[in-house]
């Protein structure tokens, strides 16, 4: 099977293991590469070579914004911006837009969502989907 690569770039080490644990709970993806901010991200975004990139945008050193001017020479990943500061109308949302975001999602409960597979798993699921391809149906014991 030939799984889809996924890399995180958040801040929030509790954020990024949240998100590794819903990414890693459909064995049509996986996570390769995890980073803390733009700037490592774009780093270690060669040898990642993900086929998505779920983005937080604010960090320190490089925010998610910066990260998405440099991200498009660089990488053919979809961008998907998972964030707690894309409310419907922001201004955040039109910048990241504007900047190559494919997606914007809304993470459910502030910059740290343990929540996240439940109030948005479906939402972010679409949106993996929409943007990847949907997988073939895996039967789960």
């Amino acid at each position: 099977m030939d799984r889809k690569k996924i890399m995180i770039v958040d801040d929030s080490s509790a954020m990024r293991l949240v998100i590794r644990n819903f990414i890693n709970s459909d064995p049509n993806y996986v996570v390769v590469q995890t980073a803390a901010n733009g700037k490592e991200a774009l780093e270690k975004l060669a040898s990642a070579n993900p086929d998505l990139i779920l983005l937080d945008l604010e960090m320190p050193e490089m925010n998610g914004l910066d990260f998405l001017r440099h991200a498009r020479l660089k990488t053919h990943a979809k961008l998907v911006v998972l964030s707690s500061t894309v409310e419907a109308g922001s201004p955040n949302v039109t910048k990241a837009r504007a900047l190559g975001a494919d997606a914007v999602v809304l993470k459910p409960s502030g910059a740290i969502s343990y929540d996240l597979a439940d109030k948005k798993g479906s939402e972010l699921w679409q949106v993996i989907h929409r943007l990847l391809g949907k997988p073939p149906f895996t039967q789960r014991l």
